[in-house]
């Protein structure tokens, strides 16, 4: 280590050698000058080809200390008595700033792939009639650079797909915009997670989903919550079982590699329903009261203060199901205790029901482009 002194049986009696060198043991810094305090007196000698300067007939028992001074940095050894019997060795040790500069620059990006590593999974959580679906993206750049592919990083969520919000511990490439999910380059070297979740309707108990990622998929790996009968199937997989946690049964299910942009296809049956008896009824009722007011309902100024409040309960719809993925995110993670979970769930799961009962009473009016539903 830097100006520590080594006693040493390979010099003479009362000799003290000094080694210079510049960030490394391989670079010997030559032909300089090296002062050594001997008491109140000062000794100069210059480094040898091996960057060592030597001080013969040290008084035993002075305190010494070695000193010199590269490009304006100055290096002290530490103070320490002349020794009385066999030598002293120290090393002294300059920075190397070219070095230095040089880790200190940010390497430029440069064109590149990333993959979705062996990682990534497909995590899926049916409930009453709609799934969960969470996506654990493992972006990997095994470039030592930070590379920036050749198409942008973004996909959408499966069709239907309500909610969709990036979750805590993500990085901050990644961004939503409806259901369209977007990551930024560069990408530096290493991992870049991103974590993804939405809700998609499933009514009548089956669910066809599918997914395309904009770049290779290492390995397709997907964990199904089992509630009942639920079933996953997919020619994709090609191993799948059952397996317990935490007092739960999840189908754990895995497949080969999935080049870009191909269709990963998931079929979910047995997905947790209701009857849908109760709603149609509902809905009959709601259109018999619209025949009889429609000549209200016909005229310009209703029609659209109606889409308007339509609009709004769509709206309101999308915030409600992204506060209930992120509240059951958070309880998955414990980061909140089961009576604020309960409370809070039950006032989502209450709001929605609303929402959706002032939309079926209005089922007549024209959908917004765009409603993911």
């Amino acid at each position: 280590m830097s100006g520590i002194p080594r006693p040493v049986n390979d010099l003479p009696n009362h000799s003290i050698s000094v080694r210079l060198i510049r960030g490394e043991l391989s670079n010997n810094i030559s032909n300089f000058p090296i002062e050594l305090h001997v008491g109140a007196n000062v000794r100069t000698a210059k480094t040898d080809a091996n960057g060592r300067a030597q001080f013969d007939n040290v008084p035993p028992g002075e305190t010494v200390k070695a000193v010199a001074v590269v490009d304006g940095e100055r290096l002290e050894s530490q103070d320490f008595a002349a020794p009385a019997q066999g030598g002293i060795r120290l090393m002294l040790v300059a920075t190397n700033k070219d070095a230095a500069a040089r880790e200190s620059e940010p390497t430029a990006p440069v064109a590149g792939q990333v993959v979705l590593g062996g990682n990534s999974r497909i995590i899926i959580e049916p409930s009453d009639e709609a799934i969960q679906v969470y996506y654990l993206l493992d972006i990997v750049n095994t470039a030592r650079a930070p590379v920036n592919p050749p198409a942008p990083f973004m996909f959408d969520m499966p069709a239907g797909a309500v909610g969709t919000v990036v979750m805590d511990g993500s990085s901050p490439q990644a961004s939503v915009n409806g259901p369209l999910v977007s990551v930024k380059g560069p990408f530096a070297p290493g991992r870049t997670l991103v974590q993804v979740a939405c809700e998609i309707p499933a009514p009548n108990g089956s669910l066809a989903l599918t997914q395309r990622f904009p770049v290779s998929l290492e390995q397709l790996a997907v964990v199904v919550k089992k509630v009942g009968g639920t079933e996953l199937t997919s020619p994709q997989l090609a191993n799948q079982q059952d397996m317990k946690a935490e007092g739960e049964t999840f189908i754990a299910a895995t497949g080969g590699s999935v080049p870009a942009n191909q269709r990963i296809v998931l079929r979910l049956d047995g997905i947790p329903h209701h009857s849908v008896a109760p709603r149609w009824t509902a809905l009959a009722i709601a259109m018999i009261v619209v025949a009889i007011g429609v000549w209200a309902s016909t005229r310009p100024e209703n029609s659209a203060l109606r889409a308007g409040e339509r609009n709004r309960l769509l709206a309101r719809r999308e915030k409600l199901f992204a506060d209930l993925v992120r509240l059951e995110h958070d309880h998955r993670t414990r980061r909140i205790d089961e009576a604020r979970y309960a409370s809070r769930r039950e006032a989502l799961v209450t709001a929605l029901e609303r929402i959706y009962g002032a939309l079926d009473s209005d089922d007549t009016a024209p959908e917004p482009a765009g409603r993911a539903a």
